[in-house]
């Protein structure tokens, strides 16, 4: 492709995008707005021009999947020397490169995961060392490194952003923790993948030789994904740039989702202030969903960041560039079970429509709603995968199948085309025509096949277009690339995914579910803050949909009991049948806010909860969510009964601080 060919396949925004050849630039993209097909035309049409070397620029996101969709798209635009690598691949390249030069000997070891560790350290301080504490404490030592946190800073750090300690733990029992995890990792000679980070950016900091050989190498940056980038991260590509300003950023803060595990959206936000002359290329022509989607995507985020006291501007409006589709559905089901049942069934449908099963997802906010859904979609004989299960390349029955590929790669016959070839080889590791007529282990054993098989046929496709032959040694070379990047082919089958695991993710059909208060946002959230970032993942749920969306709760969680659940605040005056003057208090304004004897009793509320945290030693998020506060104070319940009906209060809250509660609200109506 010339250059110019390059740039007729864009629109106005993506070619001010590629043609802004030097940095720094800010790209502000909207989700479905083609993120990466700019930046993959800007770094191709950066080499046709000559402006940059294809081995001179290193292009870093997030997933293994997202660098490896890059690598494909750069490939096919000409540009194959291109490093496109997640953060963490591209600096263990380099780490294991320098360690013998800059250390001596072998790099440790990576720990594959931390909860080993983290047992062990909890041990040695006096923490419980139960499998939920375990997991939680890990994922605080995470936070921790990836912000930048020591632990003799630990405890001013989480002060400063209210941030609850795991377990109802004090903040310095979790440094004692962290130190002594770091302890039990040099003890056994291992680094986690945060280590990687800090160990090489250490290198580039502090040996002049390592930072010469690196900027030397690599003189042009992109960093997809820039609304999740770490403080460790940012120190990183800092360490990287070495003072230059040679760096394209791209990202929307609207799909901040990540703020839990150290993301920030900070540095984004802050780019043309940090870098003077910055250009700023703003992406919102949506490319994905049809206006219906678009519209209430917009909707939703449209109250983004009130209430929370922060100056962040405002979102993103898309404007859908696909013609109309179907209305967007909503349902109220009875119960959980329900809810289940009816999505399966119209997910039956939209099969038997015609839509393939492959681009069907129903998206939840927790992994443990994913077993009601495998449960249903099993009894309506819809084929289902779930998203965060064992990695495609590490199943038994793919490595055993890349045996028989990579043996006959050296005696394929060149005549037979490479779809025939292919499925003949995987026939000897069981792959059959007809897939199975029962779920279980041997359909997901033939469903993971049948993908290398479809995957072989895309490979002849790309070859033929590109008028060569393609053969088994070029399909096994695409998965060797893929295994690298952990980019496995699609398999066939209705994706179920939580909110978080979809990010990055589309279908021509989505479900969203479980849309009550409480689930979304999570009674967990318990500051503003934590609630806009509810907020953010409803909006990347809506805007996973290219053309079907439905959006769903269910009023009870068994089927018989109490319809206590009500749709999520987030959704109010959006619903249908709502309206701006009914609506209940949530989108963009606490309960209460305007009701001067709700507010009173508000304050009451928080500090009888404050109190009662004290006296018991835990966070007040412990004792009752603020959100909770807020529903009490706008509702004010007068018996158990009613007291039950509110978000967050469940059956151990009502038996606890039920009558205290009831107590407080009492003497507030009446002072």
């Amino acid at each position: 492709m010339s250059p110019d060919d390059l740039l007729a396949a864009l629109d106005p925004e993506q070619r001010a995008v590629a043609t802004a050849l030097r940095g720094p630039v800010c790209v502000l993209a909207g989700a479905g707005t083609g993120k990466t097909r700019a930046i993959t035309h800007r770094i191709a049409y950066g080499i046709r021009t000559g402006v940059f070397r294809a081995d001179h620029v290193l292009a870093v996101t997030f997933t293994a999947r997202a660098a490896g969709e890059m690598r494909t798209r750069l490939r096919e635009l000409g540009a194959s020397g291109v490093q496109a690598r997640t953060f963490h691949a591209a600096a263990l390249r380099q780490l294991t490169y320098f360690w013998p030069k800059v250390v001596g000997g072998a790099p440790p070891r990576i720990a594959e995961a931390k909860a080993q560790l983290v047992a062990e350290a909890a041990r040695r301080v006096g923490l419980p060392a139960d499998r939920t504490g375990v997991r939680d404490l890990a994922a605080e030592v995470e936070w921790a490194k990836v912000s930048l946190v020591v632990p003799d800073e630990y405890a001013v750090a989480v002060a400063a952003v209210d941030r609850v300690v795991p377990g109802g733990h004090d903040a310095a029992a979790v440094a004692r923790l962290m130190t002594a995890y770091e302890q039990v990792k040099d003890e056994r000679g291992v680094i986690d993948f945060e280590d990687v980070l800090l160990l090489l950016a250490a290198m580039l900091a502090e040996r002049p030789d390592v930072g010469r050989e690196v900027r030397g190498q690599y003189r042009h940056f992109v960093v997809d994904e820039y609304q999740d980038v770490s403080p460790l991260q940012q120190y990183l590509l800092d360490q990287w740039l070495g003072g230059r300003d040679e760096l394209c950023v791209v990202g929307d803060p609207s799909q901040t989702i990540y703020s839990f595990a150290g993301a920030t959206p900070h540095h984004l936000l802050t780019f043309a202030r940090a870098h003077p002359g910055a250009q700023v290329v703003r992406l919102v022509r949506d490319y994905r969903s049809t206006p219906q989607v678009v519209e209430l995507a917009n909707r939703v985020i449209a109250h983004a960041g009130r209430g929370t006291g922060a100056s962040a501007p405002a979102p993103l409006e898309l404007r859908a560039q696909r013609p109309d589709g179907p209305a967007v559905r909503w349902a109220a089901y009875a119960d959980d079970e329900a809810e289940a049942a009816g999505i399966a069934a119209a997910a039956a449908r939209l099969v038997a429509d015609g839509v393939p099963a492959s681009q069907i997802a129903v998206l939840y906010r927790t992994n443990a709603q994913a077993e009601a859904f495998e449960e249903a979609l099993a009894s309506a004989g819809v084929a289902y995968q779930v998203r965060g299960g064992e990695r495609f390349f590490a199943r038994r029955d793919v490595r055993e199948a890349l045996v028989f590929l990579r043996g006959g790669a050296r005696a394929a016959d060149p005549d037979v085309p490479l779809g025939q070839a292919a499925r003949d080889l995987l026939r000897n590791a069981g792959w059959t025509e007809q897939a199975p007529t029962t779920r279980g282990a041997a359909r997901d054993r033939w469903e993971a096949l049948d993908a290398l098989a479809r995957l072989a046929d895309e490979v002849e496709a790309r070859a033929t277009s590109e008028g060569r032959h393609a053969s088994v040694a070029d399909l096994v070379a695409e998965l060797d690339e893929r295994a690298a990047a952990q980019h496995a082919p699609t398999v066939q089958g209705v994706t179920l995914a939580s909110l978080h695991a979809a990010k990055g993710l589309e279908w021509d059909a989505v479900f969203l579910a479980g849309l009550s208060d409480g689930l979304l946002p999570t009674s967990l959230a318990e500051t503003p803050e934590a609630i806009e970032e509810e907020r953010r993942l409803l909006y990347v749920g809506v805007t996973r949909a290219r053309e079907h969306l439905q959006l769903s709760y269910a009023r009870s969680r068994l089927p018989g009991g109490r319809a206590s659940r009500r749709p999520s605040r987030f959704l109010d005056a959006l619903w249908p049948g709502a309206s701006g003057s009914t609506r209940r208090p949530g989108a963009g304004q606490a309960p209460g806010d305007d009701d001067p004897r709700a507010s009173a009793v508000l304050a009451a509320l928080t500090r009888w909860r404050d109190e009662r945290a004290r006296d018991l030693g835990v966070s007040p998020g412990r004792v009752l969510a603020t959100h909770a506060l807020h529903t009490l104070a706008a509702r004010r319940p007068s018996s158990r009964e009613e007291l039950a009906l509110v978000p967050g209060i469940g059956a151990q809250t009502l038996a606890t601080v039920g009558d205290d509660v009831l107590a407080v609200l009492a003497r507030s109506v009446h002072a």
